[in-house]
């Protein structure tokens, strides 16, 4: 399996035994993701997994995912996100249940989530535009200022940075380390800052071309 759900409890910090280092690492509650469906290139034309994480009241469920629930058999999930196989995945089943140890002798992974939202931004926040002089007789002090252009082209060119909506949007941060995990519990620690706020959703995968780590190391 190459990757799973998780929900981002917040942020902690760990001592390194070794050099005493503070490491600052992102909590993430993955659980047991419930296996809904194996596609299979044989009928879909690809391999891969569709995982589902929360429990969800059928009441809250559309009824075309509660009909597709139903005829897996599982039952209803509020987030639904397909992973790719691993060549080993040859046994899983619809309605298996797996977790953190998809990520056994992992070093480094990929979180994705959905940055926190700012609403509509000014250009100075937003891109740390410079402000107008604050001196008598300006009256341009927070203003982005023209985004014409001449008689030629006589158009604004798409992409110019502008006031908008700031974040609330899919981030993906990549290649953080694996510091740990916990079986029990059902987490994984990442080092450094992920995607989202705190009790948001994310979708953690392994960092292709990294290379997995070796358990005495």
């Amino acid at each position: 399996m190459q990757g799973l759900i998780g929900r981002k409890i917040g942020m902690t910090r760990l001592f390194d035994k070794e050099t005493g280092e503070i490491v600052p690492v992102s909590v993430i509650e993955t659980g047991t993701n419930v296996v809904h469906q194996i596609k299979t290139t044989e009928k879909e034309g690809y391999s891969a997994a569709q995982l589902g994480f929360g429990a969800r009241s059928e009441k809250r469920v559309s009824k075309p995912a509660l009909g597709h629930f139903k005829k897996l058999g599982t039952s209803a999930t509020r987030v639904v996100k397909e992973f790719k196989l691993d060549p080993e995945d040859t046994e899983l089943k619809s309605g298996q249940r797996i977790g953190v140890e998809v990520f056994e002798n992992i070093k480094f992974v990929d979180v994705t989530g959905t940055s926190k939202g700012h609403g509509f931004t000014g250009t100075i926040k937003k891109y740390n535009f410079k402000r107008g002089r604050m001196t008598h007789g300006n009256t341009n002090r927070r203003e982005r200022g023209s985004s014409g252009s001449n008689t030629y082209p006589a158009r604004v060119f798409p992409g110019l940075k502008m006031a908008g909506q700031d974040g609330n949007e899919q981030v993906t941060a990549r290649n953080l380390r694996l510091v740990g995990t916990d079986k029990d519990a059902g987490l994984l620690l990442v080092r450094g800052a992920i995607p989202g706020p705190s009790k948001g959703y994310v979708f953690v995968k392994k960092s292709p071309g990294k290379n997995t780590a070796k358990k005495d190391q």
